[in-house]
């Protein structure tokens, strides 16, 4: 697979709308491969989602289906040493952090071969290598060790950055405002990513959320928000560039909410009855991150169909190989039950 015009910027790329949020000047390159890294979550969920079916993935599972544009955007503008916490709809996020998606697919199916040697699970994955600190199944928990790990950062005199991701539900947590208080006090490098994917479980945010700009949360602690359309990847990673900036010259903590949406209920096991089908439909036809993407790189006549296509069927085939490697993996071993215990 070949792209056209390499070593220019894509003017579909550039494009801004005379008073519209600023986008990120991606390069052709950099476009289809913002593309190819949402596409291959997208396909990863879609996968994980029929292997659920199939009870090969047991417990809990939370697909990331319609929120790709947000971890993309975002983990494409950190570095080497800047660290990444989340919760329990964490997949996407260890695939954009860069770890192999066998290794992820097989931490589904609880085996030897997966990324936390099949004894997280679907919620609770880590690769600290990469600067991955896990997601975490208690709401909002994260928030407060990704605070910590913003403490470090400054501790260690860096300029590495904590970004700590959470919901539109977890918003509403005690913890979360623990947590400001304390980045703003001590000036921590912490981006607060709030996933605002609309519904909290199965209550939308106009019914549980006093104040639905989320990004303002941070107001009566003087952090400084900006809210985003998570479903327009360019536009998320300018906002991500903006914080990043932010946080690395010494300015403090900064607040990202991400407007998305997911597609599939809140976990495998909720049939989303709360909203319409035709919302749904709506959102994929006229707002889904992928298509935004694809029609750009089709506009600058980067890729045409064929060699889109093509890219999709090699995607395909990896994470056809990432399935069966993870139902082909062993078991752990019992021995596994005494390892990484603290007492």
């Amino acid at each position: 697979m070949t792209t056209k015009k390499t070593t220019k910027k894509s003017t579909a790329s550039s494009r801004r709308r005379n008073s519209g949020p600023t986008l990120y000047d991606a390069s052709n390159d950099e476009l289809v491969e913002l593309y190819t890294q949402m596409l291959t979550i997208r396909r990863f969920e879609e996968k994980a989602g029929q292997m659920y079916g199939m009870g090969l993935i047991g417990g809990f599972c939370h697909l990331y289906i319609g929120q790709e544009a947000v971890v993309v955007g975002i983990q494409t503008a950190l570095k080497d040493g800047d660290s990444v916490i989340t919760g329990y709809r964490e997949h996407g996020h260890m695939i954009a952090a860069g770890a192999d998606p066998k290794g992820v697919m097989a931490e589904l199916t609880g085996r030897s071969g997966g990324c936390s040697r099949g004894k997280g699970g679907s919620m609770h994955m880590f690769d600290p290598e990469r600067g991955f600190y896990g997601g975490h199944g208690i709401v909002g928990a994260q928030v407060s060790l990704g605070t910590g790990l913003g403490f470090a950062a400054k501790y260690r005199k860096s300029d590495n950055v904590s970004v700590a991701y959470f919901g539109d539900g977890a918003a509403n947590q005690g913890q979360v405002y623990e947590s400001f208080n304390m980045a703003r006090i001590w000036n921590l490098p912490v981006i607060y990513i709030i996933e605002n994917n609309q519904y909290a479980m199965g209550t939308s945010v106009s019914r549980s959320s006093s104040q639905i700009e989320l990004h303002r949360r941070g107001e009566s602690f003087k952090i400084p928000g900006k809210q985003v359309d998570g479903m327009n990847v360019l536009e998320v990673r300018a906002a991500m560039d903006e914080a990043v900036a932010h946080c690395r010259k010494g300015e403090g903590p900064f607040i990202l909410e991400m407007k998305t949406y997911r597609y599939r209920g809140h976990s495998m096991s909720d049939p989303a009855k709360y909203r319409s089908k035709e919302e749904v439909q709506k959102m994929r036809a006229e707002h889904d991150a992928i298509d935004q993407v694809k029609q750009r790189i089709l506009d600058a006549d980067i890729m045409d169909e064929a060699a889109l296509k093509d890219l999709d069927k090699e995607i395909k085939a990896k994470i056809a190989d990432a399935a069966t490697f993870a139902t082909d993996s062993p078991e752990p071993e019992l021995s596994e039950l005494y390892t990484d215990v603290l007492a």
